[in-house]
């Protein structure tokens, strides 16, 4: 379903062009239309006459009266005058009607309004959280976690039919140490200098029947599954819910491995070759800076091997596109990886790797440290028992992803306007109060009148004009892989409802019309906001 937006702007662009046509000009950059910053430049402005002066050899202010009248007779009534300002922009000033209808769109959308956009809908893989289970999730891990469900959320809102996965660090160097750390501290001793000091390393040697006696491979083997229990109870407390698990060691003990047999495949197709006893992947065909070895002289299998073998397996399984969320140290790892895939048969473009940024957890002005081995850090339970999930996905999620999040315990745990998602949810719960005031009866009547009545209040078009920007701000959250912008419109819209709800009474305006319009507005925002919290994973509350 087209939004009236869209609508607006494809009015605008069909104006431009009749223009272009009638001087014979052929087709040309598609013109802007952009929401304007103050009241008195109008509703939107258009540089379509600046873009048609060099083509169309007049003066751009000519052009855009010329283009205002064009618009005047496709517009109709929903439009309200045009205005050329500056040097040739066009402002165009929108009727009552037009701002009727357009409310009267929202709500025909219902539950479903700015989704269902994709316009060649696919299969997704989106990878994230992936911490190594050789110890508890951190708040760094509740980033990566709020975000990934987050993009799958946007995803499958678009369309999009979305798999969540987990890729499970079961194998290797690190894994063996978390066993020797639970042997020793069974043993009353301290862990290898390299190895694990948490607290946690303590109880699992108390939890595992014989911990002193047993081999570190057996130890480590057990305690990945016994923390592997704890992630997942941990991410479904944080509303987080993953399709597969995928598991590392059956990369290397399946027989035959699959990270063997990938050797031979791509160097049937002349993309591995031999030198000095090792095997290397030629990368740097494929854009990367240098070739990278995936078996070293010893014989053994360097991560990148695995790391190749995993997503050969991904691309077997048929997806359209890949999206790997990965920690803000593997930056070197990106080009190599995707070279990877063009070398395995990828599709250039269709795997993504988005680097997630820091986490700071602050607390009366001072950042906790996080460092799993030495046991230092801030757990996600902790921190979700400090603040609770919805203030923990709306912090993690409000700052873009490739920026560093310093997360506020103090400010999180405020019920006032300074919290935002305090505030987002309490204008949710506002809308609530104010539709149990009027009664559902009168609210369902509210929504099948006619949308008439008097002029428009300043605030009552200030926040139409918030809602009609939701779809386009999905549509930028999805493209940019950006779920901070929802967190920012649904702030926005937060605001802009708090501000039409101080300036216009709702229940018990009159005449009648004026108060039916009133609520058929505030449900269409109570629908919004609650659509932009569940896209962050966080709930809207009915009372608060």
């Amino acid at each position: 379903m087209s939004t009236p937006l869209a609508q607006l702007r494809a009015t605008v662009e069909r104006a431009a062009a009749s223009l272009r046509a009638g001087d014979g000009a052929g087709p040309g950059a598609a013109p802007t239309l952009e929401r304007s910053k103050k009241a008195e430049f109008g509703d939107y402005s258009t540089n379509a006459a600046l873009l048609l002066a060099p083509v169309l050899g007049e003066p751009p202010r000519d052009i855009a009266e010329r283009l205002g009248a064009a618009l005047a007779e496709q517009l109709g009534a929903g439009l309200e005058r045009a205005e050329v300002a500056g040097p040739g922009f066009l402002n165009l000033f929108l009727s009552d009607a037009w701002y009727r209808e357009a409310l009267g769109h929202v709500l025909e959308a219902g539950e479903e309004y700015g989704g269902s956009f994709a316009p060649r809908p696919e299969r997704v893989n989106v990878e994230f959280v992936s911490a190594n289970p050789t110890g508890p999730l951190t708040a760094a891990g509740g980033r990566h976690a709020a975000y990934g469900d987050s993009l799958a959320r946007l995803l499958e809102f678009a369309g999009h039919r979305v798999e969540r996965e987990y890729y499970v660090n079961d194998h290797g160097s690190q894994v063996r140490k978390l066993g020797e750390s639970i042997r020793a501290r069974a043993r009353g001793e301290e862990p290898p200098a390299d190895g694990y000091q948490g607290d946690y390393v303590a109880e699992l040697a108390a939890q595992i029947p014989g911990a002193a006696d047993r081999d570190p491979d057996e130890l480590a083997r057990l305690g990945v599954e016994v923390m592997l229990e704890r992630i997942r109870a941990t991410l479904e407390r944080f509303r987080v819910r993953f399709d597969t698990w995928f598991s590392e060691r059956r990369l290397h003990e399946a027989d035959p491995s699959p990270v063997e047999e990938h050797y031979a495949e791509l160097e049937s197709d002349g993309h591995v070759y031999r030198s000095e006893g090792a095997v290397w992947l030629r990368t740097s065909a494929f854009g990367d800076d240098k070739d990278r070895v995936l078996r070293r002289s010893t014989g053994e299998h360097t991560y990148f091997a695995a790391d190749v073998a995993y997503h050969e397996d991904k691309r077997e399984r048929g997806y359209d596109r890949v999206i790997d969320v990965l920690g803000a140290d593997h930056h070197g790892y990106v080009r190599r990886m995707q070279a990877a895939w063009e070398a395995l048969g990828g599709g250039p473009g269709a795997l993504e790797l988005i680097i997630m940024q820091f986490v700071n957890v602050i607390e009366r002005g001072e950042r906790a440290s996080m460092s799993k081995r030495r046991g230092d850090f801030v757990t996600l339970d902790e921190l979700l028992d400090q603040i609770g999930v919805d203030a923990a996905r709306f912090f993690l999620l409000q700052r873009s992803h490739d920026t560093t999040v310093d997360l506020d315990l103090d400010l999180a745990r405020e019920q006032s306007a300074e919290n935002p998602v305090y505030y987002v949810q309490y204008a949710h719960a506002r809308i609530a109060s104010i539709r149990a005031k009027a009664g559902e009866e009168r609210v369902a009547g509210a929504l099948a009148a006619p949308r008439d009545g008097g002029r428009l209040e300043p605030a009552e078009r200030a926040l139409i004009l918030e809602l009609l920007a939701f779809p386009g701000e999905v549509e930028e959250a999805v493209e940019r892989r950006g779920p901070h912008r929802v967190a920012a419109y649904a702030l926005g819209l937060a605001q802009q409802f708090t501000a039409f709800y101080r300036d216009c009474r709702v229940v018990g305006a009159e005449p009648e019309a004026v108060e039916s319009f009133r609520l058929a507005l505030s449900v269409a925002s109570q629908r919004t906001i609650a659509r932009g919290l569940d896209l962050l994973g966080v709930e809207a509350p009915e009372s608060m």
